[in-house]
C-alpha cells in the first residue's frame, strides 16, 4: 500500500490563522465533481457551492465541473494535469484513493492533497420488506445452505458496494452471488420487485422503498446506532436499525467518506484556507439540515485525523481486494 506521502501533514493542518489567511483564490474557484450530475457526489459538491455562496465564505464564485469517467477517474487525472493549481478542489468518495488498487489509471495518490471530509454515507443490509429474513443472521444461515445462490445486488463492480459484499462474505463464511447495477436507484429497485435477495444501499438510496414497505433494513454497518430520527416505517425510524456487529455479522464499522481534494503542490496556506471554509460550512444550519435529509453522519475530519482515516480505511479495503484478487498487478 502506498503511503500518503503528499498528503497534508499535521504540521501544515495546524497552520496559524494569519497564515492561512494569506492564501485567496485569485480567480473563480472549479469545483471538480468525480461523478455525473444529479448523483450523490454532485449533490454533495452543489450543497457546499451554495452554502459559501449564501454566507459568503469566499470571495470568489464557484463553477462545478462534472469529470465522472471511469467511475470518478477523469476528476483526479484532471487533477494531475492541474498539479499546483491553488483554484480547483476535487469532490470524490473513497474512490479517490481506492481506484489505482484495482484499475490501470493514469493518476495515483501521490497527484492529490486531502483537505477535509464532512460526512459519511452509511451503509445497511436491505431485504424485502415481506423476506422471510428477519435479521442479518437469518440471510447468513440461509447464505451458507445455498453457496451462491442467494443475489446480493450493489452498484458497479469492485467498488464500495461490491467490497462491503466481499467482505461480508470473508467475515461469516458465506458466498454470495453479486449482482452489479449502474446505482443506488436502481439497485433498490432491484430489491424492491424481489429480483434479489438483498443490497448494501446507504440509507438515501433506500429511503423511498422504505417508507412505502416494499424494503426492510436489517441492520447498519456502524460502531453505534444511526441518530434518532421521526419514523420512517411502521413506526421505526434510522435510529431504531440495531448495528450489524451486534446482530451477528462481526464488520464493526464500514462507511465512505464525502472528501474534499486539491492537486499535489497545492500550496500549504491554499490547503489550510480551504479547510477552514470547509469547516465554517459544516458548522452552518443548512449542512446540518443536508446531513439529515441524506441520512448521512456529519462528522468533520481535516489534518491528521483525516489522514489517518485514510489510512486505515485504505487498508483495508486493500485487503478485501487481495483476498478477492482484484488488485491490479
Amino acid at each position: 500500500m502506498k503511503k500518503l506521502s503528499v498528503g497534508l501533514t499535521f504540521a501544515a493542518a495546524v497552520v496559524l490563522a494569519g497564515q492561512a489567511l494569506a492564501f485567496e483564490p485569485t480567480r473563480p474557484v472549479e469545483f471538480v465533481v468525480a461523478s455525473g450530475p444529479g448523483g450523490g457526489t454532485d449533490n454533495f459538491a452543489r450543497t457546499i457551492q451554495s452554502i459559501i455562496a449564501k454566507h459568503k465564505l469566499m470571495e470568489k464564485s464557484m463553477v462545478v465541473l462534472n469529470k465522472g469517467g471511469g467511475s470518478g477517474a477523469e476528476a483526479f487525472l484532471y487533477a494531475r494535469k492541474n498539479e499546483g493549481d491553488p483554484n480547483k478542489l476535487y469532490f470524490g468518495t473513497n474512490n479517490a484513493y481506492l481506484l489505482p488498487h484495482v484499475a490501470k489509471l493514469a493518476y495515483s495518490m501521490e497527484d492529490l492533497r486531502p483537505v477535509a471530509a464532512l460526512a459519511f454515507d452509511e451503509f445497511l443490509i436491505w431485504v424485502k420488506g415481506d423476506s422471510e429474513y428477519a435479521t442479518p443472521t437469518d440471510l447468513i444461515e440461509a447464505a451458507k445452505a445455498a453457496p451462491n445462490k442467494l443475489s446480493f445486488a450493489g452498484s458497479q463492480s469492485k467498488d464500495t458496494d461490491e467490497t462491503l459484499v466481499a467482505l461480508i462474505e470473508q467475515t461469516t463464511g458465506t458466498n454470495f452471488k453479486y449482482l452489479p447495477f449502474n446505482g443506488g436507484g436502481e439497485v433498490g429497485v432491484q430489491l424492491a420487485g424481489g429480483h434479489v435477495a438483498a443490497n448494501v444501499n446507504n440509507p438515501n438510496e433506500n429511503v423511498g422503498q422504505w417508507q412505502a414497505g416494499a424494503i426492510k433494513p436489517l441492520c447498519v454497518f456502524s460502531d453505534k446506532p444511526m441518530a434518532k430520527s421521526d419514523p420512517v416505517h411502521d413506526g421505526k425510524g434510522w435510529g431504531d436499525i440495531p448495528t450489524c456487529a451486534s446482530s451477528g455479522v462481526n464488520i464493526p464499522s464500514y462507511k465512505m467518506p464525502r472528501t474534499v481534494w486539491t492537486a499535489a503542490g497545492t500550496p500549504d496556506e491554499a490547503v489550510a484556507y480551504y479547510s477552514d471554509v470547509l469547516k465554517k460550512v459544516s458548522e452552518t444550519p443548512e449542512w446540518a439540515d443536508y446531513v439529515r435529509k441524506t441520512s448521512q453522519t456529519g462528522d468533520f475530519m481535516s489534518g491528521q485525523k483525516l489522514q489517518d482515516f485514510i489510512v486505515t480505511s485504505e487498508k483495508n479495503a486493500v485487503g478485501v481486494f487481495e483476498a478477492e484478487g482484484w488488485l491490479v498487478k
